[in-house]
């Protein structure tokens, strides 16, 4: 039998946990050839024996498979509504101490600009962000908190000169808000999700995923958001069906649980 790419994808849920199925067919295997390629090997057995074999292969294989594109404060239009609309109503309906779930975290953006916003409203030390990834490579990048000039463009000008250094080409981010952030390994496909969150932040990650697999994961955000909680989603995101998995829509971007 041919070592088809559903083979492949067999053996990559064996190795990796990571559950091909559940993304876009076309655009995942265009990466995955793409990978295979670079890397000057032949066929999808010979590169699942690469992965068995090759630390460096295995690893590079989950950081490219997983979508890492980010940035602070990306899309700021939506951080205004946040600081103005989003972060007041949650402090007056649940207090200080609020749990906030930045899922697919990435290499932390994310959720270093919440710290950030949150900083606004809340003490530093009253701030304590959950961010998970699959990917333990742009998790290790995250906690490292070194970020090129384009990836912080956003950010308010006070918090680039109070929060952040510059080390040469690069800027790292102060241990103050890196204090802030809880980083753990997660897949948002197969593991136990947080429960209780006041708010959840999961952004321009999910159209990878096919429609079955996103409503999947937005069925689970509802049941973990605690009753006036709110999901924020990404600009390139929309949940058709919002209604039915019990949430009512704020605007484009951000859902609420009744």
């Amino acid at each position: 039998m041919a070592y088809d790419y559903e083979y492949f994808k067999k053996a990559v849920f064996d190795l990796t946990k990571i559950d091909l199925n559940a993304y876009k067919e076309k655009q995942m295997k265009r990466r995955i050839d793409t990978l295979i390629t670079k890397n000057k090997i032949t066929g999808y057995e010979n590169y699942v024996a690469a992965l068995k074999n090759d630390q460096n292969a295995f690893d590079e294989f989950v950081n490219y498979l997983t979508i890492n594109v980010s940035e602070f404060y990306r899309n700021p239009d939506q951080w205004q509504i946040m600081d103005k609309e989003i972060f007041p109503d949650l402090i007056k309906k649940f207090g200080k101490n609020l749990k906030i779930w930045s899922a697919a975290c990435s290499t932390g953006d994310e959720p270093y600009s919440l710290v950030m916003a949150l900083s606004r409203h809340l003490p530093l030390d009253k701030i304590k962000i959950l961010a998970t990834d699959l990917d333990k490579q742009v998790i290790a990048k995250a906690k490292t908190g070194l970020y090129g000039e384009k990836s912080i463009a956003s950010v308010p000008d006070d918090f680039k000169k109070k929060y952040f250094t510059k080390i040469g080409p690069s800027y790292q981010i102060s241990d103050e808000i890196k204090s802030r952030v809880e980083f753990k390994e997660h897949n948002l496909l197969k593991d136990t999700y947080p429960t209780d969150c006041h708010m959840i932040v999961c952004r321009n990650v999910l159209i990878y995923f096919t429609e079955e697999a996103k409503e999947e994961v937005f069925i689970k955000f509802q049941k973990n958001i605690k009753p006036g909680g709110v999901l924020f989603i990404g600009s390139t995101e929309q949940i058709i069906n919002y209604k039915e998995i019990g949430l009512s829509r704020r605007n484009s971007f951000f859902y609420d649980r009744p």
